[in-house]
Formats: structure tokens, C-alpha cells, sequence
């Protein structure tokens, strides 16, 4: 049996030749009654796949009630930047303290062209723009995943080598003057370390790294120019990167991952892992809130799209939510499968009220 990526997971070619992603996807939106009759056809998985359906229909409803009670709304809720490239120098460099930015990410950020278009590509794309495209709509957190050979990955596929991601790097930066990028480049689940990869991101980026330092956190951006780039490298077999060194350590970046394709447990999960977590203000390490669900190879749908659309949309949500709970005062990074203007523009309108004290 053939095996397939889904996201996290391998799944047979089997099961997916039951089921067309976007059939799935128009069945999600109907009633249990009928699901459970589609769902006949899954054999013997079918009393535990109707149990499956009736949790996700549960909790979408439970997100959207939650969305109808609450809705959007948050200091500067409203703020739209003129110029979402350069939205950092639109706040201005000499306001923003690094510990202050509300960092919009993306999740597996180089996965726009991986595997094969149509065949493979669904299971494994949690992003359909270039690294640099991401960079101009106003990304500022980029998740790459590399392999021995320096080829970007998602489990077992493929994609271009990590050059493409530094080029497109390179030209952001040469093309803006004021904005910072937390690069996370780690060593793919299952794979062994690129050779030398330390010293080679270093001749890469040179002179504008920030080096590792917690004092980092308490300067504003004008405070570290030249230097535009943190990059924490996290391989899995090789030594991590040295205490002060000119890459950041896998401490500096931390994240709590819960494996669901649900979206009410993983909004709630997100919430209460974030409570937990130090205020930005005496933080001396990046935390980082995800808001993507992840598909599970016991269900049927697995192409990436379709399953992290259950929670994309709330990100506004989110972000209410940790105001009303009183926690917004600790959340960092904020990142999402297929990132898009409205997600940086909460990000930078969080951002934009706390270096005004408006939050």
C-alpha cells in the first residue's frame, strides 16, 4: 500500500480512493442525517467515522456560536495598514520594543510548491504564497523545514532547496529598510541534519543577524539596525547553536503543539497554553500560538485546505478571546496555514495599540 502524506501523518492510498477532497469538503457542510448514509460506504470504519463527524460538526457550531456571542473586537480592531510591506517602518522603528510586536507567522511557511500539483501537493501545502510574497502582505515569522540535502520538506515530500527561501529573503530586505524577520529553519521530523548548516546560514546571512541575546527583547528595532534577521536553527542530531552565538537555540522559540483536527479543542488548548505562559514583559524567549488544525489519518479528509479551514477564519476571535480573559499581555507569535492580509492586519493593529498604550 502506497503511502500518502496528511500533514503530520501517512495515510493509505486506500482510504483516499474513497473519498474526492472537495466532495469532503461540500459533505462537511450538510447534516449528520445524510453524512451518515455518505459515510455507509467507509465499510468497517463507519460507526467510528459517524463519531468523528458528529465531533467536528459539534465543535464547529461550538466556534460558531462562540463567534456570533463574542465577536471581533479588540483595541485598534479597526486599523488597516497603508502598506503592509513596510508596516514596521509605519509604526515606527524608534516605538517598537521587539517584546511588544505581536509577530504574524506563517505555519510550514516554504510549502507553496511541494510535492506534485494535484496529486500530492493537497496533503502536505499549508501555504499557496512565495516566501517573499508572504514577506510583502506582512508576514514576519517564517517556519522552514530542511532535510540532509538543504531541500525544504513536510514529512516525506519534497520541495525547492532552502536557496530559493534565503534568495527571496534577501530581496525583501533589500527592498525595505525597517523591517525585522524571526527565521526558525529546523531540522524536518525523521530526517537527518543538513552538514555544516550552522556555518552556512551565517555566511548566508552575515551582518544582519541579530545575535542571541535576552537583552534583545527589551530594544526597539531602531536599536538593532543594521541587523534585521533572528534566526533560530534547531537541528535534531547536530549540537545546537552556543549560548550567544550568532544563531538562537530551539529555548528561544517554544510552542505547545496539540494534534487535532478539531477546532473548538485546539482554540481552547491555544488559550490555555498561552495563560500559562510569562508576560512578553519578562519573557526572554519567543512563544508562539498556532492557529491551524491538523488532519488525522483515521478520518478521510486530509488534504490540508479544507481541515485548517475549520479554525482559520477565527483568528480575530482568538485574539478577543485572550483580551476578555485578560491574557493578552502574553501572546507573541501568532501564526496560520495560508496566511492573508486580514490575519497580519489584526496582528499589526495588536502591535499598533501597545506601543500607543491602548492595551
Amino acid at each position: 500500500m502506497l503511502p500518502f502524506i496528511s500533514y503530520k501523518h501517512n495515510i493509505s492510498l486506500d482510504s483516499l480512493l474513497h473519498l474526492h477532497p472537495d466532495k469532503e469538503v461540500e459533505e462537511e457542510e450538510r447534516t449528520n442525517s445524510s453524512s451518515s448514509s455518505f459515510l455507509l460506504t467507509m465499510g468497517s470504519c463507519f460507526p467510528k467515522q459517524i463519531e468523528r463527524r458528529k465531533a467536528i460538526s459539534t465543535e464547529r457550531k461550538t466556534m460558531r456560536d462562540l463567534h456570533q456571542s463574542c465577536g471581533e473586537d479588540f483595541p485598534a480592531c479597526a486599523l488597516r495598514p497603508t502598506d503592509r510591506k513596510n508596516w514596521m517602518a509605519g509604526l515606527n522603528p524608534e516605538k517598537i520594543h521587539i517584546h511588544k510586536i505581536l509577530w504574524p507567522g506563517t505555519h510550514d511557511s516554504a510549502t507553496n510548491k511541494i510535492g506534485f500539483p494535484c496529486i500530492t501537493r493537497p496533503f502536505a501545502q499549508c501555504q499557496t504564497l512565495s516566501i517573499y510574497q508572504q514577506l510583502v502582505i506582512g508576514t514576519r515569522v517564517l517556519d522552514i523545514r530542511v532535510q540532509k540535502d538543504r531541500r525544504v520538506c513536510h514529512g516525506i515530500l519534497v520541495t525547492y532547496s532552502i536557496d530559493v527561501v534565503i534568495r527571496d529573503i534577501k530581496k525583501f530586505l533589500s527592498e525595505t529598510k525597517s523591517e525585522i524577520i524571526l527565521l526558525e529553519i529546523r531540522t524536518e521530523y525523521g530526517h537527518d541534519d543538513p552538514p555544516d548548516f550552522e556555518q552556512y546560514l551565517v555566511h548566508q546571512f552575515g551582518e544582519v543577524l541579530i545575535h542571541q541575546d535576552d537583552n534583545v527583547f527589551n530594544k526597539t528595532i531602531a536599536e538593532l539596525f543594521p541587523k534585521r534577521i533572528i534566526c533560530v536553527w534547531k537541528p535534531r542530531n547536530s549540537p545546537p547553536p552556543k549560548a550567544g552565538g550568532v544563531l538562537w537555540s530551539s529555548g528561544h522559540l517554544k510552542d505547545d503543539w496539540i494534534n487535532t483536527d478539531l477546532p473548538s479543542t485546539k482554540f481552547e488548548s491555544n488559550l490555555k497554553c498561552l495563560s500559562e505562559q510569562p508576560p512578553i514583559s519578562t519573557r526572554t524567549f519567543f512563544y508562539r500560538v498556532e492557529n491551524t488544525v491538523t488532519p488525522q489519518p483515521d478520518y478521510p479528509i486530509v488534504c490540508v485546505k479544507s481541515v485548517t479551514g475549520r479554525i482559520h477564519e477565527y483568528a480575530r476571535l482568538f485574539i478577543t478571546q485572550c483580551f476578555s480573559r485578560g491574557i493578552e499581555n502574553r501572546l507573541q507569535i501568532f501564526s496560520t496555514d495560508f496566511i492573508d492580509e486580514d490575519f497580519v492586519d489584526a496582528c499589526v493593529a495588536v502591535t499598533y495599540s501597545r506601543i500607543e498604550r491602548k492595551a
